[in-house]
């Protein structure tokens, strides 16, 4: 909770001052039920006309002042609540943002999205409601036992009674809801998750007819989220019936004694309807500070969960320690016997990765469907640390480089181009913010994305979609590509990021590249004909090294790239290289 509470330390003088003017409204409300009885027992029992006039111009100014404290209140609170959830948001986002690639796998993208949205209101919800009721309703509460007191001990033990009970009560149901709260939004997490699953895979589902077994399958975590809340809604429900079958039993009882004393000559009868008003006003901010509770345990719960993935990201966080000074003399990229499980992955996925690239040098990475590719070159830059071993750059161990430092020396371009909603040109200056348009051309040039660019309308500033999705695969990997080329990168990486583009076009890329100074490039692919001419080839084979060496060494003594390579040059991909 210290992780969320931080965020509201900018708005102590509305926490304050919110509380402050609903006490001050809450202290002339209790004196209204005082104000009527004196106008029963002393204007209408005497029947003082201009009495009751002063009582019922006095009721007026309490409206108006509580009507007033009760507006700055909401002003206060409001602020604090939206500036709190808005400062929230932003925390949660830089502390997605700074966490790894086994971070964001392990809580999945439905669940960050559902924690910066839904429990982010809930939160303000409750912050908004906590500030304006936590000190007004138990004060009126109390505060109406106390002056109940001032008129008749004896009825007003029935207060002393009825107040414990409700707390008892109140507390009870609100230790039951809290952890039921927080499976309700894990239920959520799920069912937003197959919403967003079947949204990205709409186009697959349709092809194989799966809309009905889909919608089945919705149906059913929907009917298990529906019935958990329903489940959490009754006992919370509870609370509103039981509340004021105590307070009604009170104010039964309370009208008896009252009754009592009149008959007594102990208490007026605007005596009476003043413990009457004042039971009332106990019974309206139970209510309300039962609504509270509910509010507020729905709160804790999001609070538990936002608080939880920010102690995910600072165990994920990276190590901000400064870089020691390059190591002269060294290889620019060293695995050593590096190995890699994923989170709740079970095997390794990489096992004794041993090997070092020399700068400048071209290392073609190959291997079958989930040998271990994407893995081997994601450790470069540090998205996932390795769990045995070590990966160096200039001598450094990446895990010692802060994030900002290393990734600078790195451009990687990933097997799904992504763009993003903007022009061509704010694109590319994800890779050098400063960089001309002298350099984005020369950048566009090298990734063969010049012609798609001469039929734009607007050129550099051309409109891309979200996602790219006015531009082809092809057209979308070009630009990728030409992203990272303007960073200038000393690294640069191409995961299996040229699938979609013809021969030609590859071949055309492959001799750009080859033209990179003082660039170690790392190609991923699974064509032969686009890394055979590389100084390095590595060749994986379910997530180990099969072969290292050039083309022609691995033909003669590596089994697993001569598969790959016949059976590629049986299909004509040799004569496309």
């Amino acid at each position: 909770m210290k992780r969320i509470a931080k965020y509201l330390k900018g708005y102590k003088k509305e926490i304050v001052l919110a509380p402050l003017f609903k006490m001050l409204e809450a202290t002339f409300e209790l004196f209204v039920p005082l104000v009527v009885a004196a106008m029963i027992d002393i204007g209408i029992a005497n029947g003082d006309k201009i009495y009751i006039i002063k009582m019922a111009i006095l009721l007026v100014v309490l409206g108006m002042v509580g009507l007033i404290s009760s507006v700055t209140a909401q002003y206060f609170s409001a602020k604090a609540a939206c500036g709190f959830a808005a400062k929230l948001r932003n925390g949660l986002f830089e502390a997605i943002q700074g966490m790894s690639f086994t971070g964001i796998d392990k809580a999945g993208t439905s669940t960050l999205i559902n924690r910066m949205t839904t429990d982010v209101n809930q939160m303000q919800t409750g912050v908004n409601l906590l500030l304006r009721l936590f000190l007004r309703s138990p004060f009126i509460v109390f505060g109406a036992m106390i002056m109940a007191f001032t008129i008749d001990v004896k009825a007003a033990f029935v207060f002393a009674v009825a107040i414990p009970a409700l707390s008892i009560l109140v507390f009870s149901v609100m230790l039951l809801t809290i952890p039921l709260y927080e499976k309700v939004q894990k239920q959520l997490d799920t069912l937003l998750s197959r919403t967003r699953e079947n949204l990205t895979g709409v186009r697959v589902i349709r092809a194989f007819g799966k809309e009905q077994e889909e919608t089945e399958e919705f149906i059913a975590q929907n009917r298990i989220y529906t019935k958990l809340q329903i489940y959490t809604g009754k006992i919370a429900a509870f609370m509103n019936p039981g509340t004021y079958v105590v307070l009604n039993i009170a104010i039964v009882v309370l009208i008896y004694i009252g009754g009592r004393q009149v008959d007594s000559g102990v208490l007026k009868q605007g005596q009476v309807v003043a413990l009457y008003n004042y039971m009332s006003q106990i019974l309206v901010e139970l209510i309300k500070l039962v609504n509270l509770i509910i509010t507020v345990t729905k709160s804790v719960a999001c609070a538990k969960r936002a608080g939880g993935l920010f102690a995910m990201a600072e165990d994920e966080k990276e190590k901000e320690r400064a870089q020691k000074g390059k190591i002269q003399g060294t290889a620019k990229v060293v695995f050593e016997h590096a190995a890699l499980v994923y989170k709740n992955g079970g095997e390794e996925a990489l096992t004794d990765i041993d090997f070092s690239v020399q700068s400048g040098e071209t290392v073609g990475i190959i291997g079958g469907t989930g040998s271990g590719k994407s893995s081997l070159v994601h450790l470069i830059p540090n998205f996932y640390t390795a769990t045995k071993g070590r990966v160096l750059v200039d001598g450094i161990d990446v895990a010692d480089y802060p994030a900002a430092q290393l990734r600078d020396k790195v451009g990687i371009v990933m097997q799904k181009a992504v763009l993003f909603k903007g022009t061509i040109r704010e694109n590319l200056l994800w890779g050098n913010k400063n960089a001309g348009d002298d350099m984005l051309m020369a950048a566009i040039e090298k990734a063969q994305a010049a012609d798609i660019l001469e039929k734009k309308e607007n050129g550099l500033d051309e409109m891309v979609e979200q996602e790219g999705r006015n531009l082809s695969g092809g057209q979308r990997q070009r630009f990728s590509i030409a992203r990272a080329l303007v960073k200038n990168p000393e690294i640069l990486i191409l995961d299996d990021s040229a699938s979609a583009l013809d021969y030609a076009t590859d071949a055309a890329l492959r001799k750009a590249l080859r033209s990179l100074e003082n660039t170690t490039v790392f190609i991923v692919s699974q064509r032969t004909s686009s890394i055979m001419h590389a100084d390095k080839i590595i060749v994986l084979d379910d997530g180990k090294i099969a072969g290292i060496g050039r083309h022609e060494e691995l033909l003669r003594s590596c089994e697993v790239y001569q598969e790959i390579y016949a059976s590629q040059f049986k299909q004509g991909e040799e004569a496309a290289g």
